[in-house]
């Protein structure tokens, strides 16, 4: 009868082990001006998915977006 191993523990090299995640590296967000958006004018249209939203600038120079 073969003598009695001690149970095998998980190691990194197992395929059951969990592998450490891995992020991909992120591109820096892009930044644009408000006024280089809307050129002057108080609204924008911008299309997505067949949607229309609307960039507004109000009288109190803040941004809404709506749909």
């Amino acid at each position: 009868m073969p003598p009695n191993s001690p149970p095998s523990s998980p190691s990194s090299t197992s395929p059951l082990a969990p592998s450490p995640s891995v992020r991909p590296a992120r591109a820096a967000t892009r930044r644009i001006e408000s006024a280089q958006l809307l050129q002057g004018a108080r609204e924008l249209v911008i299309e997505h998915l067949g949607g229309e939203y609307h960039l507004r600038l109000t009288r109190n120079d803040k941004l809404i977006l709506t749909k």
